[in-house]
């Protein structure tokens, strides 16, 4: 087992910027996993981070007919809901851009009812992705995009939760989230930590005190400070002024 990589930190001077260079980045991952592989594999969280994929509309180079994307977790709501992370990737995103619908893999809420039924189906979706063209004891996506919550969550890994522990499943489900709705699935630290690349994007001041315990101080154990894929991947964080007005952690300039 190699061991991890520390974190590169990106920083931009405003929220437009961040999200034109967040695009640029997608865009090169895209193109080296398509000359690669013929396919781009992506997975996607909710909270803010939809939005700060606007820099993908429009975007020259992107070839949406070949990305598989897929949720890194999801609440357990109708698709059309108002909490469901789907629901907000098609409306920021989706909605704007000539993805095919079958190329975007949501959870079959139909299972509602047995979160533990819903959860294995969510895996089995990857396995078919997966487990036919990469001999991998976990997926190795190209990129896992997350964000951040004010307590250090990421996904629906919260902290003290036993799920932070988990170690077999790719995808697991949980009714005690803090955070409402209850209910959610998500992916587990086995699989973010395989991923190719892994990005966090945090904007705003609100998130300055968070990113100095996850970055700074990464002994506290915070559920974003144990994302660390193992090498050849990495954590990249692409963050704002204002977000990284508290950090000693280094920053590196952007550019591709």
């Amino acid at each position: 087992m190699h061991a991890p990589s520390a974190p590169i930190v990106y920083s931009f001077v405003n929220p437009e910027e961040l999200v034109d260079s967040l695009a640029t980045f997608i865009v090169k991952a895209q193109k080296e996993s398509i000359e690669k592989k013929g396919r781009f594999t992506i997975a996607l969280s909710g909270g803010s981070l939809p939005k700060q994929l606007g820099g993908l509309v429009g975007k020259p180079g992107v070839k949406w007919d070949k990305w598989q994307v897929y949720y890194a977790d999801e609440r357990v709501v109708p698709l059309d809901h108002e909490d469901s992370n789907h629901r907000l990737c098609v409306e920021e995103l989706f909605s704007k851009v000539p993805i095919p619908s079958q190329n975007i893999h949501t959870i079959d809420y139909s299972l509602a009812d047995d979160l533990e039924e819903l959860a294995d189906a969510y895996e089995k979706e990857l396995i078919h992705e997966f487990a036919q063209k990469d001999a991998a004891r976990f997926p190795v996506f190209d990129v896992i995009l997350l964000g951040v919550g004010p307590d250090g969550h990421t996904v629906s890994l919260f902290p003290g939760h036993e799920l932070l522990s988990e170690e077999d499943r790719w995808v697991a489900y949980i009714t005690d989230s803090p955070k409402p709705p209850a209910q959610r699935i998500t992916f587990t630290y086995p699989v973010i930590n395989h991923g190719a690349r892994v990005v966090f994007v945090a904007s705003g001041a609100g998130k300055a005190d968070t990113l100095v315990t996850v970055l700074d101080k990464p002994e506290e154990g915070l559920p974003a400070s144990r994302v660390r894929p193992i090498t050849p991947g990495q954590v990249y964080w692409f963050v704002d002024e204002p977000a990284a007005s508290k950090l000693q952690y280094p920053r590196t300039a952007f550019r591709l």
